[in-house]
């Protein structure tokens, strides 16, 4: 299914004309050019790396690269400078030396037909080359060779724009050779049915964070326990040439560096793409994405209002004005995939129609809504940022990958947030006593989830201050959160509130300290006196403490987490009608 759905997304962008490789070509990460005359003399080398993106290589497209691990293989008018010099920075000459023989000798059987100048000048280059030119007759040009030793290269002609790769008749020359070693094993493609010649090995997928760099296999057999009837490698499991090339190919296109349909989250990396073109795909790389660095306002203009006002109306439950939605016919597919040594592992896999998934995601951001703290706040936290709030130091490698694939999951398909998830967040609370907007909605979107599937009305949790909420754990966290402010207008010049030493324990064993915290809030109310200050905190407290017969020994984790939502909606109203007296005042 998912080897299917690839293999139709390739179809899809050959159509619409995307810069994608055809069938004998892929793509590879190109860091310098040399650049060569008409008789092969060596000009120049030409640095090809983006300064402006940390000297990322120019990803390019070339003639498909070869399946190699120890063995020595050539590529065709492209490799490293071991095969293309005969030189690296690896100490090991000798291997090196072979590896720029199977270079040459790959040119000469491949190019050596062709009549073209381009290709004429690479075999002069490769005929006339010694490695030890690098530090003789070319010094100067190599001047920087640790800056160029072990990187890729490619080769293009004085005066000319174009790379000889990219060549016309070197082009059908290199096509031409594709063709004839196709593989001499026919049966029926797994995926389309049709007979076709099978592929032994297919083409390594690159970009997976934490893979092999030279890239690694979905589908790859390499024991001999994973024969099957005697079928070695992927014959086993048979796939085309041509779909094998197709859906490793759309693959390397969603994980390419600039690709904006592409997250990573945790130790894994979400694909996503739909059925046809639709601004779906856009969006949700805003849903999932990486955030924008803190406290940059978000720009409401453009193509982030289009998403906020598309944002907006999923969340709301609003109808949505948008002709691709209308398409029932319209599937959306996400796709999580993890690194496992040489190989890519299938963290998740989901389809669905468009529709619904944008329904999932209105109901993601309507559990999470809730009132902010500040302005700069996110209304629409995209995962990672939400993910971080659950991680040590809130480092994005502290981020559990478990619990990163599991919350994804969660979000695409619908189904409960990982229980986890709240377990998590609570302890980061415990540990730092810092209950924040995020960690807070995080709560909230885990509990109304939860309450909705199974029918407990009473759990269910409001963007803002609940004065009717009688939840035991809800009421407490309302009432720590009044203790807390009472004890910060006794004592303006404190440091340190009681949420630093008793946050822990008052959410988790209240009988043990809310006698306390009581007896020390009449030592703090009876420093305010009689203002009419003392009088509203008094009376607030009467009336949270209203329907509470006794403190409970424990609470349980939804308790918990209801209590770190009571302390933030009552701490929030009251910087709310801070806030409002400061704008008052002003005018």
């Amino acid at each position: 299914m998912i080897l299917q759905a690839m293999n139709q997304y390739y179809n899809r962008l050959v159509n619409s004309g995307a810069d994608i490789p055809l069938l004998g070509f892929s793509t590879g990460k190109i860091h310098h050019a040399l650049i060569l005359d008409e008789k092969g003399h060596l000009l120049q080398v030409q640095d090809l790396r983006d300064p402006d993106k940390k000297m990322a290589p120019k990803t390019m497209t070339v003639p498909e690269g070869e399946n190699r691990s120890a063995n020595i293989a050539a590529n065709f008018l492209w490799d490293n400078t071991s095969y293309v010099l005969g030189k690296d920075n690896k100490g090991n000459e000798e291997r090196a030396l072979k590896m720029f023989e199977a270079f040459k000798e790959r040119h000469r059987l491949v190019g050596g037909g062709i009549d073209d100048e381009g290709m004429a000048a690479v075999l002069a280059f490769l005929d006339s080359w010694s490695p030890d030119y690098i530090y003789g007759k070319y010094k100067d040009l190599f001047e920087k060779w640790d800056d160029v030793a072990g990187s890729n290269l490619v080769f293009r002609l004085e005066k000319e724009l174009k790379f000889v790769h990219e060549r016309d008749a070197v082009k059908e020359a290199w096509i031409g050779h594709v063709g004839k070693r196709g593989s001499e094993v026919i049966s029926i493609c797994s995926v389309t049915g049709k007979e076709a010649p099978i592929a032994r090995l297919h083409p390594k997928i690159k970009g997976v964070p934490g893979a092999q760099s030279s890239g690694a296999s979905i589908v790859s057999f390499n024991l001999e326990s994973f024969k099957s009837y005697g079928k070695d490698q992927s014959f086993n499991a048979p796939v085309g040439e041509k779909t094998a090339f197709s859906y490793t190919t759309a693959l390397n296109y969603l994980l390419r560096f600039e690709s904006s349909q592409k997250v990573k989250v945790g130790d894994g990396v979400t694909l996503f793409w739909s059925g046809r073109d639709s601004p779906l795909e856009s969006f949700m790389s805003h849903i999932l994405s990486e955030p924008k660095k803190e406290g940059e306002v978000v720009d409401d203009s453009g193509d982030t209002k289009e998403i906020r006002l598309f944002l907006e109306a999923a969340r709301d439950g609003k109808e949505l004005s948008m002709e691709w939605l209308n398409d029932g016919d319209l599937d959306f597919y996400i796709l999580g995939l993890s690194p496992n040594a040489s190989r890519i592992s299938i963290r998740f896999w989901h389809v669905c129609a468009a529709r619904e998934m944008v329904r999932r995601i209105g109901e993601h951001f309507s559990d999470l809504a809730l009132e902010r703290s500040f302005d700069n706040e996110p209304e629409f936290p995209d995962l990672r940022r939400l993910l971080r709030e659950t991680a040590v130091l809130g480092k994005w490698d502290n981020i559990s990958p478990l619990l990163s694939g599991a919350m994804t999951r969660s979000l695409v398909t619908g189904e409960l947030y990982p229980h986890n998830l709240l377990t998590a967040v609570i302890n980061r609370i415990r540990s730092d006593q810092k209950v924040n907007y995020l960690r807070a909605a995080l709560i909230k979107a885990v509990l109304c989830r939860k309450a909705r599937r199974e029918g407990q009305n009473q759990m269910e949790v409001k963007m803002a201050l609940d004065e009717n909420n009688t939840n035991i754990g809800y009421r407490l966290g309302r009432l720590f959160a009044v203790l807390e402010r009472v004890q910060e207008r006794a004592q303006p010049e404190i440091k340190a509130t009681i949420r630093s030493r008793f946050y822990g324990s008052a959410s988790t064993t209240p009988v043990a300290v809310f006698s306390r915290l009581i007896s020390l809030k009449n030592h703090h109310l009876n420093k305010l006196g009689t203002k009419p200050i003392a009088i509203y905190f008094e009376k607030m407290i009467g009336e949270i403490m209203e329907p509470i017969k006794s403190f409970p020994p424990h609470l349980s984790l939804e308790k918990q987490g209801l209590f770190a939502i009571g302390y933030y909606h009552q701490r929030h109203e009251f910087f709310k009608k801070l806030k409002n007296e400061k704008e008052t005042n002003n005018d």
